[in-house]
């Protein structure tokens, strides 16, 4: 295995290479190829379907006496895939494309009947414009129009591509800042109106009440007005015996609330004394005996 990869060989001292023969092949000679089949055909032996990219060993030849403009046309030999049977198909220049010459039936193509459909009316057109010469002029009427009608729809389309063009870079950029702006400030909007919600959540009771908090002026003046009335309780009460000790009333009201709402008090003073009792009559009828035994 080895000797196949050497680079080097010997060549005999007496070696005569214009001794060898010329291998002379002759123009009809076959080559084996392996060929993918260019179209869908059928098998008239068998009916076998042969589908368009199948691949075969194939036989090629040159077509002796048959060119197209200097192309040289070239035939292939297949077999059936089911019954081995001969097939063969030569190459077409002249449309691009391929014969079936034997063996098989090419399958129908409706893109090959819709061209030649085409050039039929093509060449149907042309004879009737060369006898007809107002059915010429028709047409080339028509067809100017037409492209009039073509250039009107690309100018549109350029006159819009260049308003797109002469848009200035910076009112461009002055648009981008302003849409930042914008999107900033709703930002920000959006940011404070979360904190109120978060603020009323924090304030509110497990029922859903919200908690009032006096402010400080009010809380002072409250305060001092608790002061005034610890000192003038006890000038009007000195017929109940409470002296220097603020008397309550239970109808007494003080309300504190947030700012703008007044604090109301009812003090003792301008609340009726209540009446005595008996066992304060008592005990001051006892307090006089004793004096009075004291002093005897």
């Amino acid at each position: 295995m080895a000797e196949r990869k050497v680079l080097n060989k010997y060549i005999p001292p007496d070696f005569d290479p214009a001794k060898i023969p010329r291998l002379r092949l002759g123009k009809s000679r076959q080559i084996k190829v392996r060929l993918m089949a260019p179209f869908s055909m059928r098998c008239e032996t068998c009916g076998q379907w042969i589908g368009k990219g199948t691949k075969f060993n194939a036989r090629k030849e040159s077509v002796e006496g048959e060119k197209f403009h200097s192309i040289q046309i070239y035939r292939f030999y297949i077999r059936c895939q089911r019954c081995a049977a001969e097939i063969t198909f030569k190459t077409d220049p002249e449309n691009i494309n391929y014969e079936v010459e034997k063996g098989a039936l090419r399958n129908f193509e409706p893109w090959r009947e819709e061209k030649a459909l085409n050039e039929e009316q093509k060449q149907t057109k042309d004879e009737e414009e060369e006898n007809n010469p107002i059915k010429a002029l028709e047409n080339r009427t028509e067809q100017s129009r037409r492209e009039m009608d073509i250039m009107d729809a690309l100018d549109e389309i350029r006159t819009q591509n260049a308003k797109g063009e002469r848009v200035a870079e910076a009112d461009v950029l002055e648009a981008i800042a302003n849409r930042g702006e914008e999107e900033e400030a709703l930002r920000r909007l959006a940011e404070e109106e979360e904190d109120e919600q978060l603020a009323k959540l924090a304030f509110q009771t497990a029922g859903g009440r919200r908690i009032k908090r006096a402010c400080e002026e009010d809380a002072i003046a409250h305060e001092r007005e608790i002061k005034m009335m610890a000192v003038a309780a006890p000038q009007g009460n000195q017929h109940s015996g409470a002296r220097g000790r603020l008397v309550v009333v239970p109808n007494a009201s003080v309300s504190l609330g947030i700012k703008g709402v007044k604090v109301k008090a009812v003090a003792a003073a301008s609340a009726p004394p209540p009446p005595p009792t008996l066992a304060g009559m008592l005990g001051a009828y006892g307090s006089d005996n004793d004096d009075s035994s004291e002093d005897d």
